[in-house]
């Protein structure tokens, strides 16, 4: 299979096709080969524009649904970024190539293993993959210039707020359960965060972040 016609493909057809104009998403997308984050016998499914399921309820996120986090983000080169349940460590690499310094946390010992071999065969030397419950976030290298959800949250829980700079950006898909996912950016000013309904988005759930019984907004 031709890795890079299939990447240039997915840019032209899938994305530019649907709304995604900024240069510099477009041009992490294009450089950065998804197909070395699927184990060998699944890279045939690498450019599919879907959800790429790798067992356990976990995923490769759809192309395009990460190209609208990630424009919405509007994330600069001098940012630091945290994104939470990157199974896989592809969203982290795209962001690697907008970003100063990526810092991922996954919940998996497995995935994080996996994740950190991939992005060291690219040479994303400026990604560090951590361990931890995913529903905490990471202080421990806060705050964050922008935090983003690498599949879907039924609430954001407000300790991410206490985790973000001020000016800070948060994206991800929130689904209580009720009908579609929302894609929602998030900005903190001082103790306030303004908050915005972007469009209708579906992806999975991250572990920790389904609906819970009794649920209620």
């Amino acid at each position: 299979m031709d890795f890079a016609a299939a990447r240039y493909n997915m840019v032209e057809n899938q994305l530019r096709t649907n709304g995604i104009s900024d240069p510099l998403v477009t041009q992490a997308l294009a450089t950065t080969p998804r197909e070395v984050f699927l184990p060998k016998a699944m890279r045939g499914f690498a450019y599919v524009d879907e959800n790429v399921q790798i067992g356990s309820g976990r995923f490769l996120v759809a192309p395009l649904v990460l190209a609208r986090v990630l424009q919405a983000a509007e994330i600069k080169l001098s940012d630091v970024v945290l994104t939470i349940g990157d199974a896989t460590g592809w969203a982290s690499a795209v962001v690697s190539r907008l970003a100063s310094t990526v810092v991922s946390l996954e919940c998996e010992a497995d995935l994080v293993s996996r994740a950190s071999a991939a992005l060291s065969e690219l040479g994303c030397d400026n990604v560090a993959v951590v361990r931890g419950p995913l529903d905490g976030g990471y202080p421990a290298q806060g705050p964050y210039d922008v935090i983003l959800f690498i599949g879907a949250v039924a609430e954001i829980p407000p300790v991410f707020g206490r985790q973000l700079a001020d000016r800070g950006r948060m994206v991800g898909i929130v689904n209580n359960g009720v009908g579609v996912g929302k894609m929602v950016r998030m900005v903190r000013a001082g103790d306030t965060f303004g908050r915005w309904t972007l469009f209708d988005a579906t992806t999975p759930y991250l572990p920790g972040f389904s609906p819970k019984h009794g649920f209620k907004f």
